[in-house]
């Protein structure tokens, strides 16, 4: 099948050897011209050096080019990019090409989830699909074994997913729970950045461990609340990727945390770190959706006032801290979601 993957960083890239490996048609598609000659030129990118991308993968900047008899579009462009992305891609892609989404967000000003975009832009019949889990692109790109879940409404476009991706190193579960897979994908990444902030001011793995779990019972809640489905944040697509995100040294968001923890502002964090931090942009979008939906989330809620209010990181630990008492049992209908 031909396929082509729009987004050259490092997501990008390591899906486009996947599939390569898989024996597709591979184009990767960028919208920067300097960019995709250096990565012609070196077999490279950038974003994940020393991974030598094979000359049958096409790199081309031209929408027309990139489109023509595909029959599977993968986004893998940052979560800021991804309307602006769809946007250039209204027009070219026939109903007849699965669209796969494997950005990682919400979209800041909106709060939409990435399919929302997708079917807004790209139009109602077009079969939209989300890809996520506990994927570092430079572990699967090095061939590790990973497994992650493809979601869609429609469960035969789920499965043709599994079939295009899924090899002796990428495992692919299906789910048409596209909220919960949706809003595990952005949700962990503001949890990850709790969980830097608290290693950059000396806490302990008690620390990790307490964020990590009331940080999943924030997610599961938000994920119900809208839609989802509790067992969903349970799997890959909550519980695993908030694992690897908290705790890897692959984490953009876990390094942003940690330089924050140390003293650094936000932005100052953003520019250290050198390449794009999801949490950042997730803990506006959270906190709008917690409060549109009546859910309480206190460690979203405390990273935000640290990203966006200059609240200082102590000041926000000893806050959650000081919470009044409550029980870990669930005292509404949600069993399975720790009642905050």
């Amino acid at each position: 099948m031909k396929v082509s993957v729009f987004g050259s960083g490092a997501w990008g890239t390591a899906i486009a050897l996947l599939l390569n490996d898989n024996g597709h048609t591979v184009t990767l598609w960028t919208r920067f011209a300097k960019e995709a000659e250096s990565i012609c030129r070196f077999r490279e990118s950038p974003m994940l050096k020393g991974v030598k991308i094979p000359e049958e993968i096409k790199i081309v900047t031209n929408i027309e080019e990139a489109t023509t008899g595909v029959g599977a579009a993968i986004i893998a462009v940052p979560s800021f990019a991804v309307r602006e992305t769809t946007d250039e891609l209204a027009g070219w892609i026939d109903e007849s090409c699965d669209v796969i989404c494997m950005s990682k967000g919400i979209e800041k000003d909106t709060s939409s989830l990435f399919t929302t975009i997708l079917k807004e832009t790209l139009g109602e019949g077009v079969s939209v699909a989300s890809v996520s889990g506990p994927t570092h692109a430079e572990e699967v790109a090095r061939k590790i074994p990973t497994a992650c879940v493809a979601a869609s409404e429609d469960i035969h476009a789920a499965e043709r997913v599994q079939s295009l991706l899924m090899n002796e190193y990428l495992r692919v579960y299906t789910s048409t729970d596209v909220v919960g897979v949706e809003l595990g994908a952005a949700l962990k990444n503001v949890i990850a950045l709790a969980a830097g902030i608290c290693d950059g001011q000396g806490m302990g793995d008690n620390t990790q461990a307490m964020l990590m779990t009331r940080g999943l019972a924030e997610m599961a809640k938000l994920s119900v609340a809208m839609g989802g489905r509790k067992e969903t944040l349970a799997g890959l697509a909550g519980l695993g990727d908030l694992i690897v995100t908290c705790m890897s040294c692959h984490s953009r968001n876990r390094r942003a945390g940690v330089l924050i923890g140390r003293g650094l502002s936000a932005e100052e964090a953003m520019i250290e770190v050198g390449a794009v931090v999801e949490g950042y942009y997730a803990a506006k979008a959270a906190k709008k959706l917690a409060n549109n939906m009546g859910v309480d989330m206190p460690i979203c809620n405390e990273t935000y006032k640290v990203l966006f209010e200059n609240k200082l990181p102590s000041d926000a630990i000893s806050d959650l801290m000081g919470r009044r008492r409550k029980s870990e049992e669930s005292t509404g209908e949600e069993r399975w979601v720790i009642d905050n």
